[in-house]
């Protein structure tokens, strides 16, 4: 295919385009795939989740990927060049799954801890969102991949996300959501974006051309290709004029015929739709340009390189929130107590979207015991929502670790049916959005999955089993579980799948036990009133099981086992269950009896460390009894080799904070203002999100954006800012020198924040616009460069004017290792009032 990008549709040179094909140009043809036109050689090309790793085509069964650090670990590396290595891994692992665009990253805030996305996103703060994202961008397109920064714009909930008006300030929505996208433009020209699901102030944004064309398109210069989210393009006229390319997925919903009767009554300009078919056939011909082959095979590319980054990538974000009489590092040849069910589970990302088939996932527990020599096991108490999945603990007939599933075109009732697809899965959680037979021709459908258990141990053992579709799990022909008579609403599967539904089987050690589950497809469900979540594709069903404990006495197993220990480490926190697409969090709180296993076993043992699994902020009411705190995030495929490298030091930890951790939910701006109510919700905290609030109210945290600790200390001297002359006179040049103080080399993230003396409106105490991460050797000193343009230190947005003004006065730089901590200060002065629009 040659260069479209300024195609004439009806030359007389070259073979003309159909109205019926620009239409059909404008949306997908199925979940990741755009349309192709043989007859003038335009190819379809192909599309995939991030933002974590690369999915490929298939949420069912998908090809084994990378899975990354989750959003905000990335950003709590702030390590822009190490995030931009990160992005073109990415590019990497797109290109072997014949992937042309990326749907990554997300670069939206997290204005409350409860957002169910807050860990696919970076940070609380624009600047530190938008030089991620820039970072991001820039790997991934350099090889050849284009990427699609989301969701644009103030998409920070789940709770009727398609339906919710958000209703933000203009100076708000300016100041803290579009600016990080902003930047990402800046600085690295993203080739697509993705509009949110919500309503920003009663339109929605895919239909809004104040969004689309009139800021992204006019006012930054900015030209790509956009394309909705999927399902969430709502209208014909309104999305093709505010200037949404395609519509996602296929078939269409909105265009087709609808926008070819809307052409003819001319509501719609057959111009405007030259425009968005220019732009599908500009990322068409760019896609192409890649070399990567359309309709390409979907291949895993698990390489040594590929672990030893991931592992680089999963260490460096971690941050060490306490280290009480240096607790930490863990000396390898002492003995070690191992607590809590979350040591021997990878949590490895989030759920929903971000959701994919890891090469691998490491535990923390084997992370620990492949480098400890005396590791002691306790699980203290249990800490899911959903039982953990029950695959690798099952074997199928020919003694294979997983299940065998089969689907039929018939139910259980007929009993000489025969399976159409027979699959070994070791994956219990089996969503078929986009499962596809050529037999399976009816929405509904019927699936079976068999395989034995042989216990461990002499036990109750609880199974679960939660469906979108209907299901009844039998355990030696006797029916345990049945999830088809009545059903409950539970959530699950992007909320139109049941609860959890449970049965407890008396198992005897070394007996096998023979599982089925009987299963019918999506179009079975008796769910009702599913709570506005689009259902993506033909049914789930996911089986998990453990042990019954006694939980009493686990915690009394737990604390003994710390009293026998030198080195004691509790791993606790959220999964996949608990953040999630499709819905947010109600509190902060850990799960289970998480709180009260940690305070007891930190009362018979002082030197506790607790490290925390979450995407996002988790209560710590015990936070001041402990000897250490680590948040180690959702950290990918080497989640556990990671963790485990900085617990015993192989790793010196320089992550910080990308967002505040308040002591209490009550304590966070948004608390008053979350969730949709009647449909909309107010952004009543305008631009004081996160730290901007904690610092003007003057509101402690629990630990505060930018913190986080290392195995070594660091002074800070010489700080000196020097404004740039001729083509850099738009630049601040900040310069300061930071020694390495104590006993081993480390890394140190330098952070400048900016304020006005006498400000003409209500401001921020001081906001982050500049970083740089360094690495000192210890003894040594090395001087850090900071370089930001003046404009974006100093400006706010004049909802007067409709434009950023930078204000003529004194302006007070502050310089130090996090939001909290000591600065140096230095001052410079604008001497002229301006306003500015534009990059």
């Amino acid at each position: 295919m040659g260069d479209m990008s300024g195609l004439e549709f009806a030359s007389p040179q070259g073979a003309s385009v159909s109205l019926k094909e620009k239409i059909n140009l404008l949306s997908g043809i199925d979940f990741w795939h755009t349309k192709a036109i043989p007859r003038l050689n335009i190819p379809s090309i192909r599309l995939s989740d991030g933002p974590n790793g690369v999915r490929g085509t298939r949420f069912f069964n998908g090809v084994p990927a990378a899975c990354f650090p989750c959003g905000t670990g990335l950003a709590a590396t702030w390590n822009t060049d190490l995030l931009q290595r990160a992005g073109a891994l990415m590019g990497a692992e797109a290109r072997a799954k014949g992937v042309h665009v990326l749907l990554g990253p997300t670069v939206n805030t997290q204005r409350s801890p409860l957002g169910g996305r807050g860990f696919e996103s970076f940070s609380e703060d624009p600047v530190l969102a938008g030089r991620c994202a820039a970072s991001v961008i820039a790997g991934i397109e350099g090889t050849g991949i284009v990427a699609s920064v989301k969701h644009f714009v103030a998409n920070d909930q789940e709770h009727e996300r398609m339906a919710v008006d958000s209703i933000v300030t203009e100076r708000a929505m300016r100041e803290i959501y579009v600016l990080p996208f902003q930047i990402a433009v800046r600085d690295a020209r993203p080739g697509s974006f993705m509009t949110a699901y919500n309503k920003v102030n009663g339109i929605h944004v895919s239909d809004d051309r104040k969004y689309i064309e009139d800021i992204v398109r006019k006012e930054w210069g900015w030209t790509g290709l956009v394309m909705s989210d999927w399902y969430g393009t709502y209208s014909t006229v309104e999305s093709i004029n505010a200037g949404l390319d395609l519509e996602m997925p296929g078939p269409t919903r909105w265009r087709g015929q609808l926008l070819n009767h809307a052409i003819m009554s001319r509501k719609v300009d057959q111009e405007t739709v030259d425009q968005r078919v220019r732009e599908v056939l500009k990322l068409v011909d760019r896609a192409t340009k890649s070399g990567i082959p359309v309709e390409g095979p979907e291949e895993p590319r698990d390489t040594p390189e590929t672990a030893e980054l991931l592992r680089d990538i999963a260490s460096e974000s971690i941050v060490l929130l306490k280290n009480e009489d240096t607790v930490l590092p863990f000396t390898k040849d002492k003995t070690l107590a191992v607590i809590e069910p979350n040591a021997k589970m990878a949590a490895y990302c989030g759920g929903g979207s971000a959701t994919l088939r890891p090469y691998y996932a490491v535990t923390p527990f084997e992370g620990i015991s492949s480098q400890a020599r005396d590791v002691r096991y306790s699980v203290g108490c249990h800490a899911h929502q959903t039982l953990p999945m029950l695959g690798p603990s099952l074997r199928t007939r020919e003694g294979k670790v997983g299940v065998t599933f089969e689907a039929f075109t018939h139910p259980d009732t007929v009993t000489d049916r025969q399976p159409v697809d027979t699959l070994h899965l070791v994956d219990t959680n089996m969503y078929f959005a986009d499962y596809y037979h050529p037999k399976l021709t009816e929405d509904l459908w019927w699936g079976e999955i068999n395989a034995t258990y042989t216990a461990e141990e002499t036990c109750d053992f609880q199974f679960g089993l939660c469906v979108f579709g209907t299901a009844r799990l039998y355990v030696d022909g006797e029916l345990l579980i049945d999830n088809e008579t009545e059903q409950r609403g539970g959530g699950s599967f992007f909320n139109v799948g049941t609860v959890e539904e449970t049965g407890i089987k008396s198992v005897v050690a070394g007996q096998s036990y023979q599982i089925r589950v009987v299963f019918a497809s999506g179009a079975a469900s008796k769910v009702k009133d599913a709570d506005g979540v689009v259902s993506f594709g033909g049914g789930g069903v996911r089986l998990g099981g453990t042990k019954v404990i006694d939980v009493d006495e686990e915690i009394q197993n737990a604390v003994r086992l710390a009293r026998s220990v030198e080195q004691v480490v509790l791993f606790v926190g959220l999964n996949s269950d608990y953040e999630q697409e499709g819905h947010d969090r109600p509190h902060m709180d850990l799960p289970g009896l998480s709180d009260e296993l940690i305070s007891a076993v930190a009362h018979a043992n002082p030197r506790v460390v607790v490290v925390v699994q979450s995407g996002t902020p988790v209560s710590m009411p015990w936070a001041s009894s402990v000897a250490g705190v680590v948040q180690a995030w959702y950290g990918g495929n080497e989640t556990g080799n990671a963790i485990a490298d900085v617990l015993f030091g192989n790793v010196n930890p320089s992550g910080k904070l990308p967002l505040s951790f308040p002591a209490r939910v009550e304590d966070n701006p948004a608390y008053l203002n979350y969730r949709s109510e009647r449909g909309r919700v107010l952004y009543g905290e305008d631009i004081y999100v996160g730290y901007r609030f904690y610092d003007k109210v003057k509101k402690s945290t629990l630990w505060s954006f930018g913190s986080g600790l290392s195995y070594t200390t660091f002074s800070f001297s010489d700080l000196t800012i020097k404004l740039g002359q001729g083509d850099q006179g738009n630049v601040i040049h900040a310069e300061v020198s930071v020694k390495n103080t104590g006993a081993v080399d480390g890394s140190e993230v330098v952070q400048l924040y900016v304020s006005q003396r006498i400000p003409s409106i209500n401001r921020p105490v001081r906001e982050l616009k500049g970083f740089s991460k360094i690495f000192v050797k210890q003894g040594e000193t090395a001087v850090a460069r900071i370089p930001v343009e003046r404009k974006y230190a100093t400006s706010f947005w004049d909802e007067a004017r409709h434009a950023w003004i930078e204000e003529r006065g004194v302006y007070d730089v502050w310089v130090g290792s996090g939001n909290s901590g000591d600065f140096l200060q230095a001052t410079f002065q604008v001497e002229e009032t301006k306003w500015w629009t534009g990059l």
